[in-house]
């Protein structure tokens, strides 16, 4: 429910403020005759097929950049945050990192030339997939080595969800799973079973203190303040770290994410 809110949140701030969003940026372009795609006069399939690639490239090189600075990954936070993955962790981000998304992706747009046609199939192909590499569902393992080829699946996203720096910082793909490949940021397993591996962030395993007030303020909270309010949980017994969680000390050469 907690995502789900958030999700509601989102909406509604995207709709007042980018009104239609993607596809009116397209309409905008193709109306005004700006981007590389209303220059030229290509096969639709051929335009449509490529522009697709390109803002799937867009999105793993904006998640690469929500990693990276250090400003964006205040909001970012709020999306790794979550100690147990499912569907709706697919949905599960900052409004202020929703607002710098749909900036990003316009701008894209209005440089590439998409038609509103592929911008709108490629945020239905978007959500469902993110919605899909967040499920908990357990794919075979020599189908999901050979879809991997292709598309990103749960078991590789997974991993991406680490409470470990050095897997988190791998497997950024939301749709395609070839620019991890050729960007070398692809992790095939992670170094514990998938049922053991510890999810989300290691300063932030209180359920108490992840309700969406909370996640909203988050990326405006100084570390300091978050263990403070996490300490007097344990003092008052509300406190309830997830079982899964595997505590840093277990191996002390490992970096954990913070």
């Amino acid at each position: 429910m907690i995502n789900l809110g958030i999700s509601g949140i989102n909406v509604l701030i995207l709709r007042m403020f980018f009104l239609s969003g993607g596809v009116g940026t397209a309409i905008f372009a193709e109306t005004t005759g700006w981007g590389f795609f209303n220059l030229v006069m290509w096969p639709t399939w051929v335009e449509g097929l490529m522009a697709l690639i390109l803002l799937d490239l867009v999105v793993y090189g904006q998640h690469v950049l929500f990693h990276t600075i250090p400003l964006f990954w205040c909001l970012h936070k709020v999306h790794h945050s979550d100690t147990e993955l499912d569907v709706t962790t697919g949905v599960r981000f900052h409004p202020g990192e929703m607002g710098i998304s749909m900036l990003i992706k316009m701008g894209t747009i209005i440089v590439i030339g998409v038609s509103p046609g592929m911008v709108l199939m490629f945020e239905l192909l978007l959500n469902a997939t993110a919605m899909f590499n967040h499920s908990n569902v357990r794919i075979p393992l020599s189908l999901d080595q050979w879809l991997r080829w292709i598309v990103v699946t749960p078991d590789m996203h997974r991993i991406h969800h680490s409470v470990l720096a050095e897997e988190t910082n791998h497997n950024y793909g939301f749709h395609l799973s070839w620019w991890d490949r050729a960007f070398r940021t692809y992790q095939r397993q992670p170094s514990l079973s998938h049922e053991h591996m510890p999810l989300g962030l290691e300063q932030f395993r209180d359920p108490a203190q992840l309700t969406w007030l909370h996640l909203l303020a988050l990326p405006f909270m100084k570390e300091a303040e978050y263990q403070s309010t996490n300490h007097e949980a344990f003092n008052t017994g509300t406190h309830a770290s997830p079982q899964s969680y595997v505590p840093k000390t277990v191996n002390p050469e490992v970096k954990v994410l913070t």
